[in-house]
């Protein structure tokens, strides 16, 4: 006789049948439409940003949805896209030709290498762990430079995607909130734990990056570094690394000073970073980023080497992102299937007195 509580029910293998043919189904459009990931991530990511501004001008001003969608598309080029397109078109600009880029910075480490075994007896690369670390270098280079070099595409994409959204968010809102397969609690808090993230990433990172970046080029003006403004791109994108930050760049440069007879110099810059660049890096941090979502350092350097991988420069923001919300997930999936039905994590979000509260799913 068959023992019908472990039979299988017609229920579950609907169920089974039906999340087999969705996932099918989303991998042939993610496979198919791969290019547009990055585009779509970038829309959500400013949508976010901008969302509360969008329902004050719509709902509160009465502007037209085509006419607060464009002024919020166009605010967000200028304070968000362009300073970031910048650094990247510099980092093309300056490191477009492989050939000479390369053979400058095998001079570059060939001479700081030189000069620290005279100086110190300390062998720091042996001959074959210095090809190594050209060769690396060479091969990072090559392909941040070729993911960099759709940005433009990207971007165009990015903003015809955002148009839609910003026109009818509350409809886009209703989609995404009516779509999840979620308890409405668990919806709240992926909705308010990723408006914390996207923030902290577009806004908070970028800001400190820019911010030590400009302080660390006045100095490498002053103290007459060689190439400052590339300088100052490079030390942008090195602050976004945890632990190291922009002294992956500004001390090689002071040794490479010294190194070529320029002691004064290499010594004052030196002193300038380390007190100058570090201390505005403590006081964004401080100020800024504590206001906002507290990101572990390993998701931003894990995320920092998958979103460079898959998307480029743009990577450095969406990485940590893609991160961030896997382990959400897991969180929401385990929050989800519990036999528990209170959860201390799902409290939902405190209310704001802002225009956005209308809506269930808090971005």
């Amino acid at each position: 006789m068959i023992n019908k509580e472990k039979q299988i029910s017609g229920i579950a293998i609907k169920q089974v049948f039906l999340l087999v043919i969705i996932l099918v189904l989303a991998g042939l459009i993610c496979f198919n439409l791969a290019l547009f990931i990055p585009s779509v991530l970038g829309a959500i990511t400013i949508y976010v940003v901008c969302r509360k501004y969008n329902f004050y001008l719509q709902e509160e001003k009465k502007w037209k949805p085509w006419l607060a969608s464009f002024v919020l598309m166009l605010a967000s080029l200028i304070i968000l896209i362009l300073p970031i397109y910048f650094i990247a078109d510099l980092l093309i600009d300056k490191l477009g030709n492989a050939q000479a880029y390369m053979a400058k910075f095998n001079i570059f480490l060939e001479k700081i290498h030189t000069y620290i075994d005279n100086k110190f007896g300390f062998d720091i690369l042996s001959k074959e762990n210095m090809d190594k670390v050209k060769g690396s270098v060479g091969k990072i280079s090559t392909v941040a430079l070729s993911g960099t070099f759709n940005t433009l595409t990207v971007i165009m994409s990015m903003y015809f995607i955002l148009y839609f959204m910003l026109e009818k968010p509350r409809l886009f809102e209703k989609i995404l909130t009516s779509s999840a397969p979620l308890k409405r609690a668990n919806v709240s808090l992926i909705g308010d734990k990723m408006r914390k993230l996207i923030i902290a990433n577009a806004i908070g990172i970028p800001v400190v990056a820019i911010g030590q970046g400009v302080v660390a080029l006045i100095g490498y003006f002053i103290f007459g570094a060689p190439s400052p403004v590339l300088l100052f791109a490079l030390t942008a994108a090195g602050s976004m690394i945890p632990v190291v930050g922009a002294a992956i760049v500004y001390v090689p440069v002071c040794v490479y000073m010294i190194a070529v007879g320029d002691t004064g110099p290499g010594l004052g810059l030196a002193v300038y970073c380390l007190v100058i660049v570090g201390l505005t890096d403590n006081l964004l941090r401080f100020t800024l980023l504590k206001k906002l979502e507290d990101i572990h350092p390993l998701n931003t350097v894990f995320g920092i080497i998958m979103g460079m991988n898959l998307f480029g420069f743009m990577g450095l923001i969406f990485g940590p992102i893609l991160i961030s919300l896997t382990l959400l997930l897991i969180q929401v999936y385990r929050n989800e299937f519990s036999d528990n039905e209170t959860h201390p994590e799902l409290q939902l979000p405190d209310k704001d007195d802002d225009a956005d509260n209308k809506v269930d799913l808090i971005l």
